[in-house]
């Protein structure tokens, strides 16, 4: 097997991970919004915990799926067209997330807040369940015959695995987050997500290791996947310990690792494999069958080396920079702009 061909599985399962875990807990901040809080001040809190860094996260998602187009032009190519319904449905959940964030603001009304609100949570929750089902139907197997195409209708990707792998992902955003909020906010916001981390947590956690164990069962684990699975459980006894003491840094640092751990284990534990297919064994897309050439791997190899650190050293100093908590404190009043035309008015109303 090409050399190149295994590096750049191991560079794509690295770009998903860092995708997961550092989208996950602002996927899961937007969800929170629709249902842990009714207070203005206290959502705007929430949404200011991640305005620094929630676009540069999805940097991540887009570097990933640019490497599996051009590293992997078969896998890309067979996962992205079976699966066009999701994929559309993730589209359409980040722009809604990105139009809300941006927007939410512009109007002083509560009918407008709402709404926009309810656009981030949604956006939020659309984005997190069809990513989920696309990855775990990547590993878990997809109906394609040999020539990679879809066997059967629009929705014949739709069943168990797609459902375990929403709920995988919405769960461990929800928990992800939990531990984000109470490592970064205050007030009452801090104190709702640290109860929940400490009590619900785990039970959100449920899904992502059903997902990471069947990868196992289903191809036969390596000694290697068995054992990040085993960290993985470590990591989230850990993080599972740490909410319930109090120690926000330890739970933050546990829940995210047992999102690398298991997301680790899941690409481990699918390899050489990049896309089974549920037909025929014999039409299984692998790391050997669906790589692009040498020179073409060897070109992105030079180009990554390049610019990969570049990006991460970027997220990890806008990260320093903004690690302060926010406080309801820090969060001025609302307040309206007015056109120049209506300022112009109201100066002359006052004084006439």
């Amino acid at each position: 097997m090409e050399p190149l061909a295994i590096t750049w599985f191991v560079i794509i399962a690295v770009l998903w991970t860092g995708f997961l875990v550092l989208e996950g807990f602002d996927l899961g901040v937007g969800m929170r919004m629709l249902f842990t809080t009714r207070d203005e001040r206290e959502r705007r809190v929430m949404l200011n915990t991640i305005g620094p860094v929630w676009d540069g996260n999805e940097v991540w998602l887009i570097t990933a799926a640019a490497g599996m187009f051009a590293a992997f032009p078969a896998w890309y190519a067979s996962l992205f067209s079976v699966l066009y319904v999701p994929l559309t449905l993730t589209l359409l959940g980040l722009i809604l997330r990105a139009v809300s964030i941006e927007w939410r603001g512009k109007v002083h009304t509560e009918r407008w807040r709402r709404a926009w609100t309810a656009g981030i949570g949604l956006g939020s929750l659309i984005a997190a369940s069809c990513i989920g089902a696309m990855l775990a139907l990547t590993s878990l197997g997809l109906p394609i015959d040999a020539n990679g195409d879809r066997v059967g209708g629009p929705f014949a990707w739709f069943g168990l695995p797609a459902i375990i792998g929403a709920l995988a992902l919405v769960g461990f955003s929800l928990a992800h987050s939990a531990t984000f909020l109470a490592l970064k906010a205050d007030g009452r916001v801090r104190e709702r997500a640290a109860r929940f981390a400490a009590r619900w947590a785990p039970v959100c956690l449920v899904p992502a290791a059903v997902w990471a164990v069947g990868v196992q069962l289903a191809h036969g684990g390596s000694l290697l996947s068995w054992a990040l699975v085993a960290l993985a459980l470590v990591a989230a006894c850990v993080g599972w310990a740490g909410a319930r003491r109090r120690e926000e840094g330890l739970a933050f640092v546990g829940y995210a690792g047992f999102g690398l751990l298991g997301v680790g284990s899941v690409f481990a534990g699918m390899f050489p494999l990049v896309l089974p297919s549920t037909v025929d064994a014999a039409f299984d897309l692998t790391v050997a069958n669906a790589a692009s050439g040498a020179y073409a791997l060897g070109v992105m190899t030079v180009i990554t080396a390049v610019a990969l650190p570049v990006i991460i050293g970027y997220q990890a100093w806008s990260y320093w920079v903004f690690r302060k908590r926010v406080t309801p404190g820090m969060i001025p009043d609302a307040h309206i702009v007015l056109p120049a035309i209506l300022r112009d008015r109201d100066a002359e109303a006052t004084r006439a």
